[in-house]
C-alpha cells in the first residue's frame, strides 16, 4: 500500500488522473504496471481499478447491477463476472445486500460498494482517491478496515491518497506531497525517525517575544501553530528547562510529543498540512495545477 499524503490542493488528484490516463502530462513519463501511461493507454485501464473523489454509482440500480454494469464494460465473460460480484461483494461485507438500491445505501456503503467495482475485474493496481472523504470517523474507520483485509487476501498494490495523517500511516511506503511537488519519500517510521526530533509546543504571556529569543539566545527556528509557539529539537524533555532559564516571558504552559508525519510534513515544507490547506483556503477535493518535473514519478 502506497500513499500520496498532502493537504487539499496539493496535486494528488492531478497525479491519479495522470497514471490513470484520465490526463496528459505536462512533461516526464509515467508507467503503470509496466505499461506507459500516454502511449499504453488501453494497457494501463485494464489493469488498473479506480474509486474517484466524488461518487460515480448509478444510485436508481442495485449493488448487482452498477458491478454487472462494470463487468461488461470491461468484457468479462458472464461466468466469471458472476463469480467475482459474489467474491468482492462478500469482501466488502455487502454481499446481503446485493439486490437493494444505491440510493438507499449509507455513504459508508456507497464507497465500499465502489471498492468492491473497482476491483471486480482483478487489477494489478487500486487507485483510491480520498477514499474516505465527506466521511464520519466511525465509517472513515470502518473503510480501513476493509482496506486493511483486502490488502492481506488479494494479490494488487493500492495506491491510495489522502490528507489525513492518521490514515497514511496505514501505508507501507508514503510520499509527502506540497505544491505538486513529491517533498520526501519512505515508510512511516522511516520517516520519523528521520526528523530526530521532538515537537515542542509553549504558550506564554508573549509569543512574538518568545519567538525571538528562542532564536537569538538558543538557535532555534519557531513559528505559530494551533495558537501556540512550535520548534522542533532533539530530545525535547532534556530541553524544557532551558526554556525556563532563559526565556525573559512567563511560560504558561509546554508541551512536548513524538515526532509524527505532521511534523516530517513541516520539516520538509515549513508548515503543518492543515496550515497550507488554511493558507490555500481551499475545501475538500480542491485541485491544485500540479507541476510535474521531467523524469521523476
Amino acid at each position: 500500500m502506497f500513499g500520496f499524503l498532502g493537504p487539499n490542493g496539493a496535486g494528488k488528484t492531478t497525479t491519479i488522473k495522470i497514471l490513470c490516463t484520465l490526463l496528459d502530462q505536462t512533461s516526464g513519463t509515467a508507467v503503470v504496471a509496466g505499461h506507459d501511461v500516454r502511449t499504453q493507454r488501453s494497457d494501463v485501464r485494464r489493469r488498473i481499478g479506480l474509486v474517484f473523489q466524488e461518487p460515480t454509482l448509478d444510485a436508481y440500480l442495485t449493488a448487482e447491477q452498477n458491478l454487472r454494469f462494470h463487468g461488461e464494460l470491461y468484457g468479462m465473460p458472464r461466468a466469471l463476472l458472476r463469480e467475482r460480484m459474489g467474491e468482492v461483494l462478500t469482501m466488502v461485507g455487502l454481499k446481503d445486500r446485493r439486490r437493494d438500491l444505491v440510493r438507499n445505501f449509507s455513504g459508508g456503503m456507497r464507497r465500499r460498494l465502489e471498492i468492491a467495482r473497482g476491483l471486480l475485474h482483478a487489477p494489478a493496481v487500486l487507485f483510491l482517491d480520498e477514499p474516505t472523504i465527506g466521511l464520519d470517523p466511525q465509517t472513515r474507520a470502518a473503510i480501513w478496515s476493509h482496506i486493511a483485509a483486502l490488502r492481506e487476501r488479494v494479490d494488487i498494490t493500492v495506491f491510495v491518497t489522502t490528507h489525513y495523517l492518521e490514515e497514511a500511516e496505514h501505508c507501507d511506503r508514503i510520499a509527502i506531497v506540497d505544491e505538486g511537488r513529491i517533498a520526501v519519500i519512505g515508510t512511516p517510521d522511516e520517516l520519523k525517525r528521520g526528523i530526530g526530533a521532538d515537537r515542542v509546543q509553549i504558550r506564554t504571556s508573549d509569543d512574538a517575544a518568545a519567538t525571538a529569543q528562542l532564536r537569538d539566545r538558543l538557535g532555534v527556528t519557531a513559528a505559530m501553530h494551533e495558537g501556540m509557539v512550535t520548534f522542533a529539537v532533539p530530545h525535547g524533555a532534556d530541553f524544557v528547562p532551558k526554556l525556563f532559564t532563559t526565556l525573559d516571558v512567563r511560560i504558561d504552559t509546554v508541551t512536548v510529543t513524538r515526532p509524527s508525519l505532521d511534523d516530517v510534513y513541516m520539516a520538509h515544507t515549513g508548515r503543518t498540512i492543515r496550515d497550507a490547506e488554511q493558507a490555500r483556503g481551499r475545501g475538500p477535493g480542491a485541485m491544485h495545477p500540479m507541476r510535474l518535473m521531467g523524469g521523476r514519478r
